[in-house]
């Protein structure tokens, strides 16, 4: 059937514009992003093995429960023994890197769609396009501006998970009682005061919930970052996928599982603390 309104290719020349007239920009950004990328995967691997073990783990026994620090050192360590260990840093610190960036965004955004109705009204369809979107899509305008490699499969990460952090946070400010809000203002607090001292303190379990769903969205991008060489876990995945090697993609999916619940179980209990 022959297209009668032909969206793709306004956007298609939209972004080569962009990729022309931008160029020194998203260069910056891509050698920039690269070397925090690259500077947390140094950290990361240049402390012994072990030690990340033990620190996660306690962090696990602590915080969260025994069973969850019994399952942190048993899975860390077949990460390890599986010879994995180096792809799970370069995975972490992606996501890492991804979450805080997302976070960073995501969180102001969230406060000023709870405060201001207009800002709500743009900001959710926005938000319904970026999670409803495939995100093989975002991988085309990624590898346009910053080619290949790491910083693309953050980019990628990043846009993909966003939205929780902002749906959440933005529904944890609307959440706080109205009488406390109009008690503090009665006792003459400023919009700062009441934003940090009041909203965000009661509406931290909710704000927390959004950070486990964007550090949880950024890691089941893992994989399809692996397409454009962002390394880590996902190129060993795809690895096995493209030669057929069922363990290879059995082992490294494992890693990805082992990851996954670490940090899930972890994030959901410093909410719940809090």
């Amino acid at each position: 059937m022959e297209k009668i309104i032909d969206i793709g290719k306004y956007i298609e020349i939209i972004v080569n514009w962009m990729t022309v007239n931008f160029k020194p920009f998203f260069d910056l950004i891509k050698n920039s992003g690269n070397a925090f990328i690259e500077g947390v995967e140094w950290l990361l691997l240049s402390i012994p093995f072990y030690i990340i073990i033990i620190a996660l783990t306690a962090l696990s026994f602590f915080k969260v429960n025994k069973s969850t620090a019994a399952t942190t050192l048993l899975g860390l360590t077949l990460i390890y023994l599986l010879g994995f260990w180096q792809e799970t840093m370069e995975t972490l610190a992606l996501i890492v890197v991804s979450t805080v960036t997302a976070l960073i965004i995501a969180i102001p955004v969230g406060i000023w769609s709870a405060k201001n109705k207009m800002a709500s009204k743009i900001i959710r369809p926005i938000l319904d396009f970026m999670q409803t979107m495939p995100a093989f899509v975002y991988l085309i305008p990624a590898v346009l501006f910053f080619s290949i490699g790491k910083l693309p499969g953050a980019f990628a990460t990043i846009i993909f998970a966003m939205p929780p952090a902002v749906r959440l946070t933005t529904l944890g400010i609307q959440q706080v009682p109205a009488e406390v809000v109009e008690a503090a203002r009665a006792f003459g607090a400023t919009k700062k005061q009441l934003l940090f001292k009041v909203e965000l303190p009661l509406a931290i379990n909710t704000i927390l919930a959004g950070v486990n769903q964007t550090i949880m969205m950024a890691l089941s991008m893992v994989v399809i970052a692996g397409m454009i060489a962002a390394g880590g876990l996902g190129e060993k995945v795809l690895e096995g996928i493209n030669n057929l090697n069922i363990g290879l993609g059995f082992e490294s999916g494992l890693a990805v599982v082992i990851l996954a619940i670490i940090l899930d179980r972890t994030t959901q209990a410093l909410g719940k603390k809090k």
